[in-house]
């Protein structure tokens, strides 16, 4: 068994009708908390779980993370709001130490209209191939948890200065292990660094507050060997906030997600 596998570090176990237990493990960490992509990862299979829906795959996930998620056990409730004849809307709770954690709703659902034109108005992200690029050897600015992952920047460093809070190049995690496509994309939408440190000379803290994840590509599973083609910008930052919009592609220039996440900057 990996160290950095995902599908483990995110597993939740099934202990009520509508109650998961979580162990979170020690190393994924980003400051006090696991990095935001575990907590949100665990709530979307503990949703998936629950539903028990095969035919309905996760189309839209949003967060709220008042507080970080420590290392040790958690519980996860799941409840459902609406099930439809198509579609099935869901929430969930993380909650440790007797506080919330994480909160989330999703929405489940069928392929619809499919006489509608399908079309993407985005342009992949213009990269070397994923092969060209050498892989980040780390260093003593990446959190703990970013040993999981495998980083290939085709944009901007950060802590550099530079004149965009954006990024471009290629992520995937080192070990996925066995995860549906909607867990996947949710924790790696979260594993990159901000964008606005491309504009910074130094590093300082900050946290995701808030987190939406709309999965646009086919939901079916995905290769989990394949590299993920990223971007992301911060069009604004103001009063210790900002607003980043993040894309993942598959190698071969099929969006797969957009998530949009809201952080503070906390020091």
């Amino acid at each position: 068994m990996s160290m950095h596998d995902l599908e483990l570090a995110t597993r939740p176990q099934r202990r009520g009708t509508d109650t998961f237990d979580l162990d979170i493990p020690d190393g994924w960490q980003q400051g006090r908390g696991a990095y935001g992509g575990l907590p949100i990862a665990s709530l979307v299979r503990a949703i998936e779980q629950f539903s028990d829906t095969p035919d309905r795959t996760l189309r839209s996930f949003s967060a709220e993370l008042p507080g970080p998620t420590l290392v040790g056990p958690a519980e996860v409730r799941v409840e459902t709001i609406r099930a439809g004849s198509g579609q099935s809307t869901l929430s969930a709770r993380l909650v440790q130490g007797g506080e919330t954690r994480a909160f989330a709703v999703a929405v489940l659902a069928r392929p619809r209209a499919p006489a509608a034109a399908t079309f993407c108005e985005l342009e992949p992200p213009v990269l070397r191939p994923y092969r060209d690029i050498p892989a980040l050897p780390g260093g003593p600015f990446f959190p703990v948890f970013a040993q999981h992952f495998e980083y290939r920047t085709d944009g901007p460093f950060p802590f550099t200065a530079g004149k965009e809070a954006r990024i471009e190049g290629w992520i995937k995690p080192r070990h996925v292990g066995s995860l549906s496509c909607g867990a996947h994309l949710a924790a790696v939408a979260d594993a990159w660094w901000p964008a606005t440190y491309s504009r910074a000379s130094a590093p300082f803290l900050v946290g995701t507050v808030a987190y939406t994840l709309q999965i646009v590509g086919a939901a079916e599973p995905l290769d989990p060997d394949a590299p993920f083609a990223y971007r992301a910008r911060v069009w604004v930052q103001s009063e210790g906030w900002f607003v980043e919009q993040r894309e993942l592609w598959s190698e071969d220039g099929h969006l797969l997600a957009l998530n949009q996440q809201t952080f503070a900057i906390i020091k």
